[in-house]
């Protein structure tokens, strides 16, 4: 079986791969610093506030008598991770003596915001040029609508509606290890497009947003600039308008694209046009753990492995035929069944048991979500059981040689094959043996070199 491959890390981890330099202009803005701060574990954030008046570097020896032994492995993880993002900075004396200090911009920029108070990065504009905004329910619902259909368009484009389409940009990120497509067919899922579709919405928006940035320099955008406004975006106040003239021309691409995501809302007034950010962009300087909002389950298993979804969403309908039989569909309700054959199903695209599970105790519907196992244990040691049956027999290709002439020859062969690797089973009674299939050229080779 293969193995997970799909990682949503947060934008913590790509501002911690960014080179030393980008990362100081990162903190040129409070806002930035401010993200940072938010996403640090909580020993770490204590560390970076304790330190935020500290001038002088502080030894490493000194910092390590600020914790008990007992939690020093804790330690060793916060001051790593405040090195990674530049929070502190490694010096060593003459005696090569290792201490922290605070970076300096970092260090500024949160004493202001300490002493000034936080402000907005851009002023929203006033209801008198707005008029009437979407209410909160109306925001979020925009912002599921526009992800479903999103993921839609990865499953199957025949199941979006007529009129929807999707940027350039947007269906590049797709093809980064999600689609994959040969010349006059059609995109198809890979393994990874399969597993995503099983993570929870903030980790499929973590995933997107990674490949998005990184993907910025093929579309001749600064990766730094992105990261930048996407951090500031999670500082906009949730449901306020704020005007697109106050954007850059690299920022106006930006959120287009988000808005096709449902990260943003755009509309179009008399004079102006705005962008209203959704409860999406808001999450985005969270860590991943922290904006895992709990949603409510829909789906209910039954000791039988029959499924009932009460859900009226077309992809709920096709992340459920990904691992099991749907017999057919209410307004509000699904019905289907899990069969050994739609979990082989589901094995052969990349999808493991554990996803499958995972997903099925994450979206259980509230009267049986606070039940101990929300799925019965006979369904989930089931789906565990067909993967082990599917992992009994491993295939590989292979070459099998016999008739040799003589015990020296075949000994000899054995020992080429076996030092590099090639063997894989011999019976020096009947003189045969077999080597792996991609390593015959270089047996064959041998075989006769020693003709």
């Amino acid at each position: 079986m293969p193995q997970v491959m799909v990682v949503a890390r947060n934008f913590m981890d790509m501002v911690a791969a960014l080179p030393a330099s980008k990362l100081d202009m990162l903190y040129d803005s409070a806002f930035i610093c401010e993200a940072v701060l938010r996403s640090l574990p909580p020993l770490a954030k204590k560390y970076a506030l304790q330190m935020l008046y500290v001038l002088a570097p502080v030894t490493a020896a000194a910092m390590e008598e600020w914790v008990l032994n007992e939690y020093a492995a804790k330690h060793r993880v916060a001051i790593d991770k405040l090195l990674q993002l530049r929070v502190f900075v490694e010096v060593r004396d003459r005696r090569k003596e290792v201490s922290y200090k605070m970076n300096q911009k970092f260090q500024s920029n949160m004493q202001k915001y300490l002493v000034d108070g936080g402000s907005l990065p851009r002023e929203p504009i006033p209801l008198s040029v707005t008029g009437r905004l979407p209410a909160s329910a109306d925001l979020e619902a925009y912002a599921l609508d526009q992800w479903e259909c999103f993921l839609l368009q990865l499953i199957n484009s025949s199941q979006v509606e007529k009129g929807t389409s999707f940027s350039s940009s947007m269906m590049k990120t797709f093809q980064r290890g999600l689609l994959s497509s040969r010349d006059g067919e059609a995109p198809k899922l890979t393994e990874n497009g399969f597993q995503f579709l099983l993570m929870e919405t903030n980790a499929q928006l973590w995933y997107i947003m990674r490949e998005y940035i990184s993907s910025a320099e093929e579309r001749g955008v600064d990766p730094t600039e992105l990261i930048s406004f996407l951090l500031e975006l999670s500082f906009h106040k949730l449901g306020a308008a704020y005007s697109l003239n106050t954007l850059t021309d690299v920022q106006r691409i930006a959120i287009r694209d988000l808005a096709e995501l449902g990260l943003v809302k755009l509309q179009q007034g008399r004079k102006d046009s705005w962008f209203i950010p959704t409860q999406l962009a808001t999450n985005l300087s969270a860590s991943l753990s922290d904006s895992s909002s709990s949603k409510e389950g829909f789906v209910v298993v039954e000791t039988n492995f029959r499924m009932y979804a009460y859900s009226t969403s077309k992809l709920h309908c096709e992340i459920l035929r990904l691992f099991s039989r749907v017999e057919y569909q209410l307004p509000n309700l699904i019905v289907g069944a899990i069969t050994k054959e739609s979990i082989y199903g589901a094995f052969e695209n990349g999808i493991t048991a554990e996803q499958i599970i995972s997903f099925l105790k994450q979206n259980a519907h509230p009267r049986v979500a606070d039940k101990i196992p929300a799925v019965p244990e006979n369904v989930t040691d089931q789906i565990r059981l067909w993967e082990t049956d599917l992992n009994r027999v491993e295939m590989i290709p292979s070459h099998l040689y016999e008739d040799f002439p003589s015990k020296e020859w075949f000994e000899q062969c054995c020992d080429h094959a076996r030092d590099h690797g090639y063997l894989l089973w011999e019976d020096s009674k009947r003189m045969r043996l077999i080597v792996r299939g991609e390593f015959h050229p270089e047996m064959r080779e041998f075989l006769r070199r020693q003709r």
